[in-house]
């Protein structure tokens, strides 16, 4: 079973944006040291900072580069499927007649949503 042309090219790009990211990754390491050995001398200490600033971006970029989105980012990327499986656990929990309830029953239940609130708006 062959791949397509399209797979391939996909691949490709995968492996291509790898080996930028490494090579960012080194360039970013070295450009790091230099920061640090610049600001070890206190007359170069307004030198080293902005090059530490920018050994840091790009460490972030090369990052980016390597690792997916999906393990970056992984509640961005549960989204749509998350959504869906809410509502569908919403829709087949069971419906509780609420006047057979009693006083008690009434309040555990009014904290329960109030917990899952919090938590829901803690998460987002």
């Amino acid at each position: 079973m062959g791949t397509g042309p399209l797979e391939r090219e996909v691949n490709e790009m995968r492996i291509l944006s790898a080996l930028v990211g490494s090579v960012l990754w080194l360039l970013a390491g070295v450009l790091g040291l230099v920061g640090v050995l610049l600001c070890v001398t206190l007359i170069l200490l307004p030198l080293g900072i902005p090059v530490l600033m920018l050994a840091k971006k790009l460490f972030a970029y090369a990052m980016t580069l390597m690792v997916p989105r999906k393990v970056r980012h992984p509640v961005d990327e549960m989204g749509k499927s998350a959504r869906r499986k809410a509502a569908k656990a919403k829709d087949s929990a069971p419906s509780v007649d609420t006047k057979k309830l009693t006083k008690t029953a009434r309040r555990t239940r009014k904290k329960g949503r109030s917990f899952v609130k919090q938590q829901r708006k803690r998460f987002a």
